[in-house]
C-alpha cells in the first residue's frame, strides 16, 4: 500500500476547494501494533478548548494529553511507539480514505471505503451547553453509508512519558482504565462488546460491523485527580452535532471576505484550538519534543503561551472582529505579567506561572527521534523585541475602541521607560539564540514599543513622557540606519559587524519601520541566500542544521507587498498555501525538497504568518 504522504498535497485553497485526500490502506490485526513515526503532514487536529488531539489517515489518535493541552499525555504515540498509548478505530482488511473537517469547524470527518461497503467516521472533543465540558469528551460516531463495513478499535493508554503505570480496574459501569491520577472510561453505542485486555498491556478493545443507515458511537472520556463522568451514549450522540453548531457560530463572527479566504479561515480555526479557554492563553503550538531536524538536537515543548505570538493573535482577532477571544487573551496576559513581574517574561504556562527548567523522559521520540523534554530553556531569557510586541497588543487593542485600565496603563509606561533604557544592550534575540549580539530585530522590536507608547500617550491611554519616548524612538531608527545596514551585504544585516542575514527582519515591514528600498532590497538578499522556492530559512547557516520555517515564508510575502511588490507578493501566497497539508495545517518547519513537515503542530505562529500575510496583502491592494 502507498504511504500516506504520498497523497498529502491538498486542492489550492484559494479557490475554496474542500480539504479532501485520498490514500490506500491495509489494516493489521488488533492485536499488533501499528507503527509510530507517521509522516506529520498526516495528521489532522480537534480540539475543545482545554486540550487537542491529533488524528492520522488510519483514524488514529497518536497524540492526546488530558485534561488539559500542557499536562503530560496520557495518549502519546507519536512521541513513544513502546508506551506512549493510543485510540484507534479502524476497517479489518484492505481500504481508502478520504477526509475534510466538516465545513467551518474543527470536527472532522473520515470516510473508509472498503471492497464491501463504505462507511463515515465523525470525530469531535465534544463541547457543552455552556461552554467547554469540565471533563474530556473524545466521541467518535461511525455511520454506514452502504454496504458493510467491520471495524476493529482499541483503547490503550501510556504511561505519561514513562511517570505512570495504567492499569485496569472493574467498576459497576465497566473497566476503566487509570493512569497515575487519570481516569479513561470508554463507553458507546453500536460499538460491539468491549473486552478489557490485561495480558502486558491495558486495554478496551471491541469490534463491530456497519451497515446502510447505521450509527455506532465509541466514547472516550477522562478526568485528572476528579471524580469521573460517564456519559450516555446518546447524550454524546446530541452534542457530537452541538459542537458542530457551535463551531459554526463561532465561524459566523468571522468578517474577512478576502482573496484566500478558505486559508485564512482555517488558519483562524487552528488557533482557536490553541486557546486555552480556562484562562484565554494562547498555547505556541500543541505538542512538545516534534524535532526540528533529523538530529534531534531541537526538541523543545511550545505549549506555553509567547507574549509574541500573542500578540500576532490578538492583532488578526481583532481584525476578524472576535471580541471575546481578544479581551480573554489581553486581559490574561496583562494580570499574569502583573502577577510575575517585575521583570517581563518571553513566555508563560498556560495557567499564567512561570515556567522553570527542562525535564527529559527516557522514551525514543517521534521516528527514534529524541530527546522528549518538557519545558522550554528559553524562558529567563532576554529578548528585546517583546517590549515591543507586548505595546503593540495593547494598541490594537485601543485602536479598536477599547479603553486601557490603570493597572495596565501604569504597566505600559514602565515598560516603555524601560526600553528607553535598555535597547542599547544586547539580547538573544528572536531565536532565543545563546549568543549574545545587538540584534537587528531586536532594536526594531524596540522602536515599534516607543512608537506605540508615544501613540498611546497622544491618544490619553497611558501616562509618561511621550517626549522621551519619542526622541529615543528616533535614536533607536538613527542606530539602526547606521549599524544594522551593510553596503556590503546590500541589505539589514542580523547584527551589526556581520555580514549574516536574519528572516525576522521581515516583521518590520508591516510594522512600518522600513517599506522602502533597503527593506526591498533585503527581502531579495534573503531570497537568494536564505530562500528554497518560496520558504525561507530562519538565519544565515541554517541550511546546514534544519528546515525551512513556514512562518518566514509568509514573512516575506508579506514584507513583498508592503514594498510595493504586490504580483510578487500573490505569487509567493499562492505557492505557500498550496504547501498546508490535505485539511489546511502547518507546522514549524517544512522540508522544501519533498514537503515534509518538521517540528511541533499545529504551530500557532505558522498560521498567525499566513493570516497576517493574506491581511496585508489584500489591505495593500492597488
Amino acid at each position: 500500500m502507498p504511504h500516506a504522504a504520498s497523497a498529502r498535497k491538498a486542492p489550492t485553497m484559494s479557490r475554496g476547494a474542500p480539504s479532501v485526500t485520498s490514500v490506500s490502506r491495509s489494516s493489521t490485526p488488533s492485536s499488533s501494533r501499528q507503527p509510530a513515526g507517521e509522516d506529520l503532514s498526516s495528521y489532522a487536529a480537534i480540539g475543545d478548548g482545554r486540550t487537542v488531539a491529533l488524528i492520522g489517515l488510519r483514524g488514529q489518535v497518536d497524540w492526546m494529553p488530558v485534561p488539559n493541552l500542557g499536562s503530560l499525555p496520557v495518549f502519546a504515540r507519536l512521541l513513544d511507539d513502546d508506551t506512549g498509548g493510543c485510540i484507534e478505530l479502524e476497517p479489518v482488511g484492505e481500504y481508502t480514505v478520504t477526509r475534510a473537517y466538516v465545513a467551518d469547524t474543527n470536527v472532522l470527518t473520515t470516510t473508509f471505503t472498503t471492497e464491501d461497503g463504505v462507511a463515515t467516521v465523525t470525530d469531535a472533543l465534544v463541547t457543552g451547553i455552556a461552554g467547554r465540558l469540565p471533563w474530556a469528551e473524545l466521541a467518535r460516531r461511525i455511520d454506514g453509508v452502504s454496504g458493510a463495513v467491520r471495524f476493529r478499535w482499541h483503547v490503550r493508554p501510556g504511561t505519561a512519558l514513562g511517570t505512570a503505570s495504567p492499569w485496569i480496574d472493574q467498576t459497576p459501569q465497566g473497566p476503566m482504565i487509570r493512569t497515575g491520577k487519570t481516569a479513561i472510561a470508554v463507553v458507546g453505542e453500536g460499538h460491539g462488546r468491549p473486552k478489557a485486555i490485561t495480558d502486558g498491556v491495558a486495554e478496551i478493545a471491541g469490534a463491530f460491523a456497519t451497515e446502510k443507515g447505521s450509527r455506532s458511537l465509541l466514547i472516550i472520556v477522562a478526568t485528572h485527580d476528579e471524580p469521573l463522568h460517564v456519559p450516555v451514549p446518546a447524550n454524546v450522540d446530541i452534542g457530537i452535532d452541538r459542537t458542530i453548531a457551535n463551531w459554526e457560530h463561532w465561524s459566523s463572527e468571522f468578517s474577512y471576505d478576502g482573496p484566500w479566504r478558505a486559508a485564512v479561515q482555517r488558519s483562524a480555526l487552528a488557533l482557536k484550538l490553541l486557546i486555552y479557554s480556562p484562562t484565554g492563553a494562547i498555547a505556541a503550538a500543541a505538542t512538545t519534543s516534534l524535532p526540528e531536524n533529523p538530529r534531534g538536537d531541537k526538541n523543545w515543548d511550545y505549549r506555553f503561551a509567547w507574549v509574541r505570538d500573542l500578540a500576532y493573535t490578538v492583532h488578526a482577532l481583532v481584525r476578524f472582529g472576535l471580541r471575546e477571544e481578544t479581551h480573554a487573551a489581553l486581559s490574561w496576559m496583562l494580570q499574569t505579567i502583573r502577577e510575575n513581574g517585575p521583570e517581563l517574561h518571553i513566555f508563560y504556562g498556560l495557567d499564567g506561572t512561570v515556567p522553570d527548567g527542562t525535564r527529559e523522559y527516557d522514551v525514543d521520540g517521534w521516528r527514534g527521534i529524541g530527546p522528549v523534554v518538557t519545558g522550554n530553556p528559553a524562558q529567563g531569557q532576554l529578548q528585546l523585541g517583546v517590549y515591543g510586541d507586548l505595546i503593540a497588543i495593547c494598541r490594537t487593542y485601543v485602536d479598536a475602541g477599547n479603553v486601557l485600565d490603570i493597572g495596565t496603563s501604569r504597566l505600559l509606561a514602565e515598560i516603555a521607560d524601560r526600553t528607553c533604557d535598555v535597547w542599547r544592550n544586547e539580547d538573544a534575540g528572536m531565536w532565543e539564540l545563546p549568543e549574545h549580539h545587538h540584534y537587528t530585530s531586536s532594536k526594531m522590536g524596540c522602536w515599534q514599543a516607543l512608537r506605540d507608547a508615544v501613540h498611546l500617550a497622544e491618544v490619553g491611554q497611558i501616562p509618561g513622557s511621550a517626549e522621551r519616548w519619542r526622541v529615543e524612538r528616533d535614536r533607536i531608527e538613527a542606530w539602526v540606519a547606521e549599524h544594522c545596514w551593510s553596503e556590503a551585504a546590500g541589505a539589514y544585516v542580523m547584527h551589526p559587524d556581520t555580514t549574516e542575514l536574519d528572516a525576522s527582519v521581515l516583521l518590520h515591514a508591516p510594522s512600518g519601520f522600513d517599506r522602502g528600498e533597503r527593506m526591498s532590497a533585503t527581502i531579495d538578499r534573503l531570497t537568494e541566500e536564505l530562500g528554497a522556492g518560496h520558504h525561507l530559512y530562519r538565519y544565515s547557516g541554517m541550511q546546514k542544521e534544519e528546515y525551512a520555517f513556514v512562518a518566514c515564508g509568509f514573512w516575506r510575502a508579506a514584507a513583498l507587498a508592503c514594498v510595493g511588490r504586490h504580483e510578487e507578493a500573490v505569487e509567493a501566497m499562492d505557492a505557500l498555501v498550496d504547501d498546508a497539508n490535505d485539511v489546511g495545517l502547518y507546522a514549524e518547519m517544512i522540508d522544501p525538497a519533498d514537503g515534509s513537515f518538521w517540528g511541533n503542530l499545529p504551530q500557532g505562529l505558522s498560521h498567525l504568518a499566513l493570516i497576517t500575510a493574506a491581511l496585508t496583502i489584500d489591505e495593500l491592494t492597488p
